[in-house]
């Protein structure tokens, strides 16, 4: 195989319900790894995430390891069809950066299991004490939604791709942010459905609870390059994983130049994005026109997929 493949891993508002039932069903190396969930989180994960109720698999607590399970459960469905085909980089997006990690062996699937767990819970606890919110800025340059971030008082979330940048704040806040937008340029803002402010300082309690967990925990070295959130760069050592896991929680995500990286440093020239949806195949195409992009998550994608 010639190609250079890069992992790519979605984060919180991919899940759906029904998430990973065919792929299991179809492959028992997908089905052991929601079983192995089942068990080590002590309720029944698959069930929520093949059931639901909808409201149940939409919580933060629940749908963030259901995330990370089903990435790696397509993952190990492609290397069931394919074979242990050899990876050029990796990348999540959020939650997914927890996801990417597991892919290239920095922690094994139990152990980081256990961490998504516990920052799901974390960062669900710190949405419950606050009243956040989210907005999306479309069409627009990035110094420009700072600029208007910093006269409103709220955070840039996410730098997705070219013209989508999401800020996070206080609710109130937030829905000035959206009431001003037009002053400031910005061809259309909307407000997110979500839980809390992801990705700003209102997750402080979250971070500092996260990373006393990731002092806890042993890293390795990365098998292959896994590229981070918050500053786009490869990290390798133990203490820069933990510092750019945690840090993400408060801090932006540079999803945009994550992808970029992977392309221009990397030489990554085909991306498999492993988990439900396509939103992240449709952020690497406004980045990159041209990238090809393998949208994986159910038994027929799978059976389609052709490297």
């Amino acid at each position: 195989m010639d190609k250079k493949i890069a992992l790519i891993f979605p984060g919180q508002g991919a899940q759906a319900v029904g998430m990973g039932k065919e792929l299991a069903a179809a492959h028992p190396a997908a089905a052991d790894l929601f079983r192995q969930a089942d068990e080590i989180l002590g309720w029944p994960l698959s069930k929520i995430c093949w059931e639901g109720p909808e409201e149940e698999l939409t919580k933060t607590s629940v749908c963030q390891p259901a995330l990370y399970v089903h990435g790696l459960a397509a993952l190990a469905a492609v290397r069931e069809k394919l074979g242990d085909f050899p990876v050029s980089g990796t990348a999540g997006l959020s939650l997914g950066e927890f996801t990417a990690h597991a892919a290239a062996g920095t922690f094994d699937f139990a152990t980081g299991l256990k961490l998504v767990a516990r920052r799901g819970q974390f960062m669900q606890e710190a949405c419950e004490a606050t009243r956040g919110g989210m907005a999306a800025m479309i069409g627009v340059d990035e110094n420009v939604v700072r600029d208007l971030a910093a006269a409103t008082d709220v955070d840039v979330a996410n730098i997705n791709s070219p013209g989508q940048i999401v800020i996070s704040g206080e609710a109130g806040k937030v829905s000035l942010a959206v009431g001003m937008a037009k002053d400031y340029g910005i061809r259309k803002a909307v407000e997110l459905k979500v839980a809390g402010a992801f990705h700003s300082r209102l997750m402080q309690p979250a971070y500092e609870r996260l990373g006393e967990a990731l002092v806890e925990t042993t890293l390795h070295e990365p098998r292959f390059p896994v590229v981070c959130n918050v500053d786009a760069k490869v990290v390798r050592s133990a203490d820069d994983i933990r510092r750019m896991l945690a840090d993400q929680v408060t801090d932006s995500v540079r999803w945009a130049d994550c992808i970029t990286t992977l392309l221009d440093q990397l030489g990554c020239d085909t991306f498999l994005e492993l988990g439900p949806g396509t939103t992240l195949a449709g952020m690497v195409a406004r980045i990159r026109k041209g990238t090809a992009v393998h949208s994986v998550g159910t038994a027929e994608d799978v059976e389609k997929l052709a490297l």
